[in-house]
């Protein structure tokens, strides 16, 4: 239902004049959704960005239509070969149609992201470097306002229609929108690429005009974040929803089964298995808890034992640069460990990096930032350095593996070297599949030995448990209509969360309905394949093998991961 942040910086929305064609074949077709793809960024390809999306109702319908149409010819093909492109484009397309008929622009923005979050995302990954770029970066800027005043327009309609968000996430999101509003233009983060003209081979008058011109449009596009936070104090917030899920809402229940098919493609199962699944895990887990915790013999009771983790200032760093040290020695030695589970490991390379301070109060405690490697932009696992109190030294190695390897940054960087395939497929991610391969990199930096204490197992068994709840809270808000409270209470009995991290993260829950689905549900049907594998394969298994051939095609949905994986374990016999 709401786009993960690889998809709202790429497809959140897209611009009118792409007509569907008759396809002939499937690459007929794949070729026609290239240029559909395409045709979702509103700047030239090749070109340097000079403007933000087209938000229109009428552009999301004429999007739908031809999205619709599309499937339509895929559904009638006899003939789609073995590969995953049929699968993807499946969901791709299914998922246009399903926002469209939704109507999710009415709502766009989630627990810490949304459409104000992109310009001050595009200009940490800006690099300026010629008088055209900067031009092209100063119009963008100059398009906030328009850009800002379009989401604006939906979000009325979303006070109309009774779709608007919850008091909760819109507090975060208000917090960061204030963050944005300050005096002096040449101090805002927008304005970092210009600052950097400095050091390009630009004559010095050229860069002055440049950055006069530039601290202009910056200060254009704070005073649209000003209008914006105004607009959400003053008409928004008074029409918050009441509940915190959207179970409630006029067409809540088919929003929310749509998310869930979204977010967990490809697994065919309702929002009910999903919340039968989670309560399984939980017991599994905690009884796994239970034993470490018996292993330390600090208490006997669970409640008590969290206290002392909790508590105890062994557990936390002093300053943030303490915690960013602790993150880049424990991502450098997962790094040691890669080569005896991969064959095969990305050309691009990785830094670990505060989350900028403007967005960490309301922000996850830690996220990847995928790279790029024509524009010379590494990898970064983003690590929240804001309330050290709230980050437990405990969780950061399973955050470190999640975020950066094996995680995300494997996964991601491997999928953009794919070649001979469409280009959709480079950067298509399938969340479950995602976000079960960075919880499953947990696992297996524990099984690599990685977790040096009985607190960092726990704590990666307290990161799994953070998963399997989400499960049960979930679908607890948005299917069965729970309160805050009620969702919280899986978090707060059966993992050593953080309070802040769990009030940060329900509120994520609460504004995003769906997405948290993702990470087990992934995670899970890996372990059931690579089991698949291990006993059909018995001593011929390897793990290295296994994993390159899982990432080797890059995202898909889960049915077309398992189809693909079951081949390549018959090939293997």
């Amino acid at each position: 239902m709401y786009k993960s942040i690889i998809a709202a910086t790429a497809i959140l929305a897209m611009p009118l004049a792409v007509t569907a064609q008759d396809a002939a074949t499937l690459d007929d077709l794949i070729s026609q959704f290239d240029t559909f793809s395409e045709s979702a960024d509103p700047n030239v390809k090749g070109e340097p960005d000079t403007r933000w999306y087209d938000v229109s109702p009428a552009y999301y319908a004429d999007r739908a239509n031809t999205a619709r149409n599309m499937l339509q010819q895929l559904n009638a093909m006899t003939d789609t070969g073995t590969g995953p492109e049929a699968a993807i484009l499946r969901h791709m397309l299914q998922n246009e149609i399903d926002e469209h008929v939704h109507d999710t622009a009415r709502l766009p923005f989630v627990g810490d992201w949304g459409f104000f979050s992109q310009p001050t995302y595009a200009a940490a990954r800006t690099r300026l470097r010629t008088e055209a770029d900067a031009k092209a970066y100063i119009a963008r800027l100059k398009d906030v306002p328009r850009y800002f005043g379009d989401n604006t327009a939906n979000m009325r309609r979303g006070i109309k229609t009774g779709w608007t968000a919850h008091k909760d996430p819109l507090a975060t999101v208000m917090d960061q929108i204030n963050e944005q509003i300050i005096d002096d233009p040449t101090k805002s983060s927008l304005y970092g690429p210009l600052s950097d003209l400095s050091n390009t081979e630009l004559d010095p008058a050229t860069v002055t005009a440049l950055q006069a011109e530039g601290a202009a449009a910056v200060k254009t596009a704070i005073r649209a974040y000003a209008d914006l936070l105004r607009f959400m104090q003053v008409e928004y917030a008074p029409n918050a929803r009441a509940g915190a899920g959207i179970a409630k809402l006029d067409g809540g229940p088919e929003a929310y089964a749509a998310a869930v098919a979204n977010y967990t493609a490809g697994s065919g199962l309702s929002a009910e298995d999903i919340h039968l699944i989670g309560q399984t895990e939980v017991a599994r887990i905690r009884a796994d808890m239970e034993a470490i915790m018996a292993e330390t013999g600090i208490a006997t009771e669970f409640d008590d034992f969290l206290n002392f983790l909790r508590t105890d200032p062994q557990f936390y760093a002093r300053t943030p640069e303490d915690l960013l040290e602790k993150a880049s020695e424990m991502s450098k030695r997962l790094d040691a460990l890669l080569p005896q589970y991969f064959g095969k490991l990305p050309r691009l390379p990785y830094g670990v990096a505060p989350v900028p301070a403007a967005i960490a109060p309301g922000y996850t405690t830690g996220r990847y930032s995928g790279g790029d490697q024509e524009k010379g932009i590494a990898g970064t696992y983003l690590v929240n350095t804001y309330a050290l109190d709230q980050r437990p030294l405990y969780e950061l190695p399973a955050l470190s593996a999640h975020e950066a390897v094996p995680g995300h940054h494997i996964q991601i960087a491997l999928a953009q070297e794919l070649t001979d395939v469409p280009e959709f497929r480079k950067s298509y991610y399938a969340t479950a599949f995602g976000e079960g391969w960075g919880l499953y990199a947990e696992k297996l930096a524990g099984e690599a030995g990685f977790y040096r204490t009985p607190y960092e197992r726990f704590g990666q068994l307290s990161y799994e448990m953070w998963r399997a709840c989400r499960l049960v809270s979930d679908t607890g808000l948005h299917y069965y209509g729970w309160t805050r409270e009620q969702a919280e209470t899986c978090f707060i009995e059966n993992t050593a969360l953080a309070p802040l991290n769990i009030e940060t993260e329900v509120t994520r829950y609460i504004g995003w309905p769906g997405q948290a689905l993702a990470y087990k549900i992934g995670e899970l049907k890996i372990l059931e394949l690579r089991q698949c594998a291990k006993d059909e394969l018995g001593e011929d298994f390897d793990i290295r093998k296994f994993h390159d051939h899982l990432l080797g095609a890059g995202a898909m949905p889960l049915d077309a991961m398992d189809a693909r994986m079951r081949a390549w374990v018959e090939g293997q016999k």
